[in-house]
C-alpha cells in the first residue's frame, strides 16, 4: 500500500510517501514561487522516487489550521488526485501529528478515525 501525504498548512510545504517498506519525503519553503508551482513540485516529487500516482491507495491532507490559500489549494490538489485517479482521500489536522510522525495517519486510518473523502478545512485568522 502506497500512502502520499501533503501537508500545505505550515511554514513548509511537506510531501511524504509511505509504503510498506519505504517512506520518502521532501519540504519546501512556504513561499510565492513555491505556492506557484506547487503541483509541479508534487509531481517531481513523485518521479525523483519512482512513484506513479496510480499506484498511491490513500492520499491524506492537512486541513489545518493554516494559511486560507495553502490549506485551500493543498486541498483542491488532493481533490483532484481524487477525482482523476479514484483514490481516496482522508483530511487530518496539524494538531493529530505529534513530534512530526506522520505515521500516526496510518494508525489513526486502521483505528477508523479519519473519514474518507470529509474534508473541513481550519484556517487561521
Amino acid at each position: 500500500m502506497k500512502n502520499l501525504i501533503i501537508d500545505t498548512a505550515g511554514e513548509y510545504f511537506l510531501f511524504k510517501i509511505i509504503t510498506e517498506n519505504k517512506e520518502y519525503n521532501i519540504k519546501h519553503d512556504n513561499c510565492r514561487e513555491n505556492f506557484d508551482e506547487l503541483v509541479s513540485l508534487i509531481f517531481n516529487f513523485l518521479k525523483e522516487n519512482n512513484v506513479d500516482l496510480s499506484e498511491i491507495d490513500n492520499v491524506f491532507i492537512n486541513q489545518g489550521p493554516g494559511k486560507y490559500t495553502s490549506v485551500r489549494s493543498g486541498i483542491s490538489i488532493a481533490k483532484a488526485i481524487k477525482i482523476s485517479k479514484n483514490i481516496n482521500i482522508y483530511g487530518f489536522y496539524s494538531s493529530q501529528i505529534v513530534n512530526n510522525n506522520y505515521n500516526i495517519l496510518l494508525k489513526l486510518l486502521k483505528e477508523g478515525r479519519l473519514t474518507k473523502d470529509f474534508i473541513q478545512p481550519k484556517y487561521l485568522n
